[in-house]
């Protein structure tokens, strides 16, 4: 009997790179391993993949792979001494024009050549994740002239970002359409897309997956003050998005960022979107034994505003100890929902568009209200359980599902539960008895519980589920 409803995605790297380790991050309650295609190459994401996906059939647990593309990243060059200081008040150069590894305190090349066209004397610039900020006084050519107004010690390739976004450059870049290939080729059930302005991009990348002979699901990382404003169509063009606090916090200014994350949440559930929280949530625990209080309540904070997933990035791929990190987590997020009462019936006039889309509401609703033991949802793509996931509910929901994808897809899903199940014969009471003998084998259901049966008339058909049935465990199925 599942425990956990949120779910937990967690980012490979050199910590995990040992088949002892992964196995002891997956019983510690892995469900989404990602990879961060920014660093590595794609051999060594291989290797990684193939060592997480032994762990997975060695432990029998279901893990789902991320891969996270890294976007068109705009950074400074290289200094010839590695790094500088700046001091507060001094000026300081970026240079489209100088050469990528002659840097010195006062310029520094860029790697975006677009930049001074994006620029305008006022504008704020924040380096190194916003720690360093320079104001731009004057654009001439290709040198953004400014002034240091916070300063200290800036190294080679760290990351720049407009106050308030606005930069012109593509959301793909040459690298990203090779990783996405990758990602085809690996099979990865989802696909991150860094720095996307508008559904565009996101329809974009998904066209490519598909043309590569991908079929994993596309993640809008929400980095720019672009998405924000474009958020609804967004959310409508991917399978989930991702509150990716970092570059978007850089962009919008940390004090506004609490607002629109809890924004996002509250968007994404309303438009049938699934979230991920993700950046610095335990980053303390990349060294240290236990998290920060404050690290506590942000998990739990981003789980009582309803995200279906929490994101580890540094704790698990370079920290000291990854499965203590995600044992930790996993213990934050069941104590957190034992005061959660999230039911939300469906508050807006909006009609439904699809026939599995009403049979998933009406269970949820339902079982809300029935104190139904379990929900048994057959699917072949997973729309029924994810819209299922949508209201929210406390009433556990089984995906059964006889294709390895939707296993893998449906495990990001808050509150979803995957089964593999392939049906000897498809008479309906010989499937409904299946079921529920799988779910008193597990635990889920004994005599006497109430069960909520979603399938359709014909196994096997995409947006096929069509009927309901509520059973009483240990009568006439």
């Amino acid at each position: 009997m599942p425990k956990r409803r949120t779910k937990i995605v967690a980012t490979l790297g050199p910590s995990t790179a040992t088949p002892e380790v992964m196995e002891a991050m997956l019983r510690a309650g892995l469900d989404v391993a990602r990879l961060n295609l920014s660093h590595g190459t794609h051999d060594a994401h291989r290797a990684q993949l193939e060592l997480a996906r032994a762990a997975a059939a060695r432990t029998g647990r279901c893990l789902a792979i991320m891969l996270d593309r890294q976007g068109p990243k705009i950074r400074i060059e290289k200094f010839r001494t590695g790094s500088v200081v700046l001091e507060e008040g001094q000026r300081f150069t970026l240079d489209a024009g100088l050469a990528s590894d002659a840097g010195d305190a006062s310029r520094v090349g860029i790697t975006y050549k677009g930049l001074p066209q994006d620029v305008r004397p006022g504008d704020c610039l924040l380096l190194a994740d916003g720690l360093i900020r320079l104001e731009v006084e004057q654009v001439e050519g290709q040198a953004i002239h400014t002034r240091v107004t916070t300063g200290g010690r800036l190294s080679n390739s760290k990351g720049i970002n407009r106050l308030g976004g606005g930069l012109s450059v593509a959301a793909l870049t040459d690298k990203d359409r090779e990783d996405i290939r990758f990602a085809a080729e690996v099979g990865a059930d989802y696909v991150a897309v860094s720095f996307p302005k508008s559904a565009h991009d996101i329809e974009k990348a998904r066209r490519l997956l598909q043309a590569a002979g991908g079929s994993g699901g596309i993640v809008a990382k929400i980095e720019r003050q672009e998405a924000l404003e474009n958020l609804d169509e967004i959310m409508q063009a991917a399978d989930a998005v991702m509150v990716a606090r970092g570059d978007l916090a850089v962009e919008i200014g940390d004090p506004q960022l609490a607002g629109v994350q809890k924004d996002i949440l509250r968007r994404a559930r309303a438009r049938d979107c699934v979230v991920i929280t993700a950046t610095q949530m335990m980053v303390s625990m990349v060294h240290a034994p236990t998290p920060t209080r404050a690290e506590v309540l942000d998990v739990a904070n981003a789980i009582l505003d309803g995200t279906d997933a929490v994101m580890l990035s540094e704790e698990t791929a370079a920290g000291d100890h990854p499965a203590r990190v995600i044992a930790t987590m996993a213990t934050i997020c069941e104590g957190t929902e034992q005061y959660q009462r999230f039911h939300r019936d469906r508050d807006d006039d909006r009609g439904y568009t699809h026939i599995d889309e009403a049979i998933a509401k009406a269970s949820i609703d339902t079982a809300n209200r029935l104190q139904v033991k379990a929900i048994a949802a057959m699917t072949e793509t997973g729309a029924t359980p994810m819209w299922m996931s949508r209201i929210g509910t406390e009433v556990p929901i089984y995906a059964f599902t006889r294709n390895p994808t939707t296993e893998r897809k449906v495990n990001l899903y808050r509150g979803v539960y995957p089964i593999a199940y392939d049906p000897v014969q498809h008479e309906p009471t010989a499937v409904n008895r299946d079921l529920i003998q799988i779910l008193k084998e597990i635990g889920a259901v004994a005599d006497g519980d109430l069960v909520i049966v979603t399938k359709g008339d014909l196994a096997g058909v995409r947006g096929g589920t069509n009927a309901m049935k509520i059973i009483r465990v240990g009568e006439n199925y």
